[in-house]
């Protein structure tokens, strides 16, 4: 046992090189998980073909003689990976633009995406379930994909602190845009660095002097933590920056236009730049100033981040921070994996970094930006 109480994996080799090979071994060489290996062994729930003959072809070639370990495993896993979205469950009637947007995840399917890479290569099926806003209760079907689940990974802030203990002291659990934890892992990109370059790009190479910081959940902390990126940098450069929450949005488009078209029903002087918690806030922000005719970015700059495919298609394209988005949906799976094995995770923060992006929408030249595939 290690001290998790799970089975400590065999390093195969712990008897020397005459040590008989074990189900770790067998699953290491076929590639695929150690339940996959057991139900192999034991003609279980008639596993593909393909992952049959890997794992009667490593255990013809390391000798591998099965005993009752294979059968305990088997019940040991359910080779399933849970994973909780994050969402509005309902868009503003009026904003008829977006009124599908609210089954338009690209963010966060970009990152299921993956995830379900990851999980195919190991055998795993990942089960995927969405939360409203403002759900924070284990007690409902976040404990119910719990127990249904080997572990779970959570797109941003889905469990308060109290209750992210609680459940991770019963399953490992991976956090997407949330706070590593003595008992979790958490995977995301460096808004720190993202944002500083954004921002020194928007205040200095382009000298704006008034800014708006249109966020994202209010209690996301990757939202929070680039507006107090934004916030330290405006205040190094004595520029007047707007936040709060006249300015809160949701990270969906009709959440940014929803913002802008309150503002200017008011009579409000916007800013000269808009930086957007995310690309989908920015994509409704800039959809709003055109229905009022402000040109963007001839009176308001906007800015992005995340650089999701459509920011480069765009009439005006977006500038903004490109996260390698699959790869964190593939590092997570990879941490929970090992912590489904009972191994500590080498690291319980994993920053995966950025990359400004600059193009038309900050006041860029067209062209400036490269615009490639480079985050599959």
């Amino acid at each position: 046992m290690d001290g998790t109480g799970r089975d400590a994996p065999d390093s195969g080799d712990a008897g020397g090189p005459s040590a008989a090979p074990t189900i770790y071994d067998v699953a290491r060489a076929a590639g695929v998980s150690i339940a996959s290996v057991s139900r192999v062994l034991n003609g279980q729930r008639n596993p593909r073909q393909e992952t049959r003959d890997r794992v009667l072809a490593a255990v013809a070639e390391l000798g591998f003689a099965p005993d009752g370990a294979a059968r305990a495993l088997s019940a040991r896993f359910k080779e399933v990976v849970g994973v909780i979205v994050r969402r509005p469950w309902r868009v503003d009637p009026d904003e008829d633009l977006f009124s599908a947007e609210a089954e338009s995840l690209q963010y966060p399917d970009l990152i299921n995406r993956g995830i379900e890479a990851a999980a195919q290569r190991r055998g795993f099926d990942l089960l995927i379930r969405s939360v409203g806003i403002a759900e924070h209760d284990v007690g409902g079907r976040t404990l119910s994909l719990a127990r249904k689940s080997d572990g779970l990974i959570l797109h941003d802030r889905v469990l308060e602190p109290g209750e992210m203990d609680r459940l991770s002291r019963q399953l490992p659990i991976v956090t997407l845009a949330g706070y590593a934890t003595p008992t979790t892992a958490n995977v995301h990109g460096d808004n720190r660095a993202g944002m500083q370059a954004l921002a020194r790009h928007l205040l200095r190479d382009h000298g704006y002097p008034t800014l708006a910081y249109l966020g994202g959940y209010a209690d996301s902390p990757d939202s929070i933590e680039r507006r107090d990126v934004l916030v330290a940098e405006a205040a190094a450069t004595g520029a007047t920056l707007e936040y709060g929450p006249e300015w809160q949005g949701y990270y969906f488009a009709s959440g940014g236009a929803k913002v802008i078209n309150r503002l200017l029903a008011a009579g409000r002087e916007l800013p000269r730049a808009i930086a957007c918690a995310n690309d989908q806030t920015a994509l409704g922000v800039m959809s709003a100033l055109r229905e009022h005719g402000i040109s963007v970015p001839g009176q308001v700059a906007v800015t992005g981040f995340d650089d999701i495919p459509l920011a480069r298609h765009l009439r005006t394209t977006l500038t903004t921070v490109r996260q390698p988005i699959r790869e964190m949906g593939r590092t997570a799976f990879d941490v929970l994996y090992s912590m489904i094995r009972g191994e500590r995770p080498p690291e319980r923060d994993i920053v995966l970094a950025t990359e400004l992006i600059r193009r038309e929408s900050c006041g860029c030249p067209a062209g400036t930006g490269y615009d490639g595939e480079v985050w599959l």
